[in-house]
């Protein structure tokens, strides 16, 4: 395969998730692809940044937006980054480039309402997969978790006496979440209903198919995008949405901000801080509502 020794770097060093994997590979390949189709150049590696800047143009003449490209570029970036790390080029041809310009995209988060309603549907639903979707939704909307971050979670990363859970994030970097106690009551159910399960393949992890293996990433997302469906009118339905809501819900309610950041495992506090865009929206309409002078 080609760029095996990089993948293999994004897999075990930086612990990045097999749907990212496949992301990076496929954009380094949709690169060497234009390189040897236009300029009969298939090193990778020793390309100018005039090349590069070629398949921006003609991305761009394609129709393909802004946003992904430079999502096809950062991973080219990422590529020389490694290459420099082992020694395999000296300079970076992206070493100059600038982002294209994107327009921000508005992250519409659940409604608690509706929140409430899937886990009300859920409850409904007294079986082995019943009982593990709503401990997915429950995870994702009580500690913000990341889906690589869910789909990977074992069954000692659970501590009942200190009521937290552990979680590895990106750069095997781990965090404790405490749980809430309607978290914990589902855990415990479910881990009931986990025993009466034919065979367990994975016997480790947390969540798992019915065929007890370890549950993947896609369908988490179906989990999610099926049960939302029912109850959200919103466009995008989504784990990365779930984690919106949890954050926006903390923030609207007070939580610092800082805290919030700790909680998401995010390494800087600008990651945090788009989320609390709704919350400021939402303050400043209670402030319309709410003071004496807003009718005069």
């Amino acid at each position: 395969m080609p760029f095996t020794s990089f993948l293999d770097y994004l897999s075990l060093e930086k612990n990045y998730s097999k749907h990212t994997l496949i992301a990076y590979h496929k954009d380094l390949l949709g690169f060497r692809e234009f390189a040897l189709s236009e300029f009969d150049f298939s090193e990778v590696n020793s390309v100018s940044y005039a090349i590069i800047r070629s398949w921006i143009v003609k991305l761009v003449g394609d129709g393909v937006s802004n946003r992904t490209i430079n999502r096809k570029i950062s991973s080219l970036r990422t590529y020389y980054k490694f290459l420099l790390k082992i020694g395999d080029i000296e300079v970076s041809p992206l070493l100059k480039h600038k982002v294209l310009k994107t327009a921000k995209k508005l992250q519409v988060p659940f409604s608690e309402k509706e929140i409430e309603d899937v886990l009300e549907i859920l409850k409904e639903e007294d079986s082995f997969l019943g009982l593990r979707n709503k401990l997915i939704v429950e995870l994702f909307y009580s500690t913000g978790m990341r889906r690589g971050e869910l789909v990977n979670l074992k069954l000692n990363d659970i501590s009942d006496s200190q009521k937290t859970i552990k979680v590895l994030g990106k750069r095997n970097k781990e965090r404790i979440i405490p749980l809430l106690p309607s978290a914990l009551n589902t855990i415990a159910s479910y881990i009931d209903y986990r025993k009466s399960l034919s065979s367990i393949k994975d016997v480790h992890y947390l969540l798992l198919t019915e065929k007890g293996a370890k549950v993947y990433e896609t369908l988490v997302y179906r989990v999610i995008n099926n049960y939302f469906s029912k109850a959200s009118e919103k466009v995008k339905k989504s784990p990365h949405i779930l984690r919106h809501s949890f954050a926006t819900h903390l923030l609207n309610e007070g939580a610092d901000i800082k805290s919030v950041k700790e909680l998401l495992g995010h390494s800087s506090l600008a990651s945090t801080q788009i989320y609390a865009n709704n919350s400021i929206s939402k303050l400043q309409q209670v402030y319309k509502n709410a003071h004496p002078r807003n009718s005069k």
